[in-house]
């Protein structure tokens, strides 16, 4: 195959021409898909990509040969960005701004597969309002000695509890084990508020399935359950995208899927290669989501109650800022409670 290669990329603002080099290397190696696949996939999939993950600062997780070898992330614009591909400013944790990358037409994702792209994570808020996110997103982790079987019940249950908080929840495969579980938001809370509505949902998720689910943070406490990963819904920390591939050996897409027909889904039947006959034969079933956006009051309302009864802060991720109320981050097998004073600040020995 030629060193170099263009696709016609058709958009709103009409037909681009974008470069792909090496359009015939392996990116995956087991699967036998190339650069050009991908880039195929991209132009297939644009449409249902865009109406989930356009319009969002979004994080490249690109490779620089196969998706065995070495990988980084790109969040700011790289030199050389094409004019139809925007940035946006964003404020991360550590209260610094940076322009991301926002991806608004098909030739915008092909230019991203081009510079290596294989995993595209998008933020939970909009461009013009990045501080306060329009999706609630529920990430179901299964945990050692779970698998996906485990997290569908626990998911068709987080539905109810979404409903009881009058929100309409939408599922999708992670595109591994799991299972995400998103709810379209009214943009009226910022990221911190969103995670306390989360973390209340999460927790009356464990009420209800105690067994089965847990909101333990750190791993020795989880068991063989599902753990509810609330940290995900934090500023800066993103999922894979709807109909994003995966860096996984069989080249899987995180799925959107519907609640029919949740329970007899094998996550591994989504792949960049099935996934365009997939949306041929039963379309996109994220094709409504945003159409009815909630507000998270509810959820809120949960977390006063639990915080009234005793139940305070979670731990954050530990690349975070020491942040008001949180527990000592350290695994409960390692503390000493003497070296941690109440608002979970180390004590200095001595």
């Amino acid at each position: 195959m030629a060193d170099e290669t263009t696709l016609d990329v058709d958009g709103p603002h009409g037909p681009r021409s974008v470069r792909i080099s090496h359009p015939g290397r392996i990116v995956y190696p087991e699967a036998g898909i190339t650069k050009l696949d991908l880039a195929q996939y991209a132009v297939t999939v644009a449409d249902p990509f865009l109406k989930a993950n356009g319009d969002r600062p979004v994080s490249l997780q690109r490779f620089r040969d196969t998706i065995d070898g070495e990988q980084f992330f790109s969040k700011n614009p790289p030199r050389g960005t094409p004019s139809y591909v925007r940035d946006v400013t964003v404020v991360y944790p550590s209260k610094r701004s940076h322009p991301q990358l926002v991806l608004d037409e098909p030739a915008a994702i092909v230019w991203a597969v081009q510079m290596g792209t294989v995993v595209f994570h998008p933020w939970a808020s909009r461009a013009g309002d990045s501080d306060d996110p329009d999706q609630l997103r529920i990430d179901l982790d299964p945990q050692p000695g779970t698998d996906f079987t485990d997290a569908v019940p626990a998911a068709i249950e987080l539905r109810t509890v979404l409903s009881d908080a009058g929100l309409e929840a939408y599922v999708k495969t992670s595109g591994n084990r799991g299972l995400h579980v998103f709810a379209p938001i009214r943009p009226e809370h910022e990221f911190l508020e969103v995670r306390h509505a989360v973390i209340a949902a999460a927790r009356e998720l464990e009420r209800r399935m105690p067994d089965a689910v847990t909101t333990a943070w750190w791993k020795e406490e989880r068991g063989e359950k599902i753990f509810v990963d609330f940290n995900q819904a934090n500023r800066d920390r993103t999922m894979a995208g709807a109909y994003s591939p995966r860096a996984l050996a069989h080249a899987p897409v995180s799925c959107p899927v519907t609640w029919d027909e949740l329970e007899g889904v094998d996550p591994r039947a989504f792949t960049v290669l099935t996934m365009p006959q997939r949306l041929a034969d039963v379309g996109d079933p994220w094709a409504d989501f945003g159409e009815r956006p909630g507000g998270i009051d509810v959820l809120l309302s949960w977390w006063d109650r639990d915080v009234a009864n005793g139940l305070g802060e979670m731990p954050f991720p530990p690349d975070f800022p020491k942040m008001p109320g949180e527990p000592p981050r350290v695994q409960p097998s390692k503390k000493v409670a003497d070296n941690w004073d109440a608002d979970g600040n180390r004590v200095s020995e001595g």
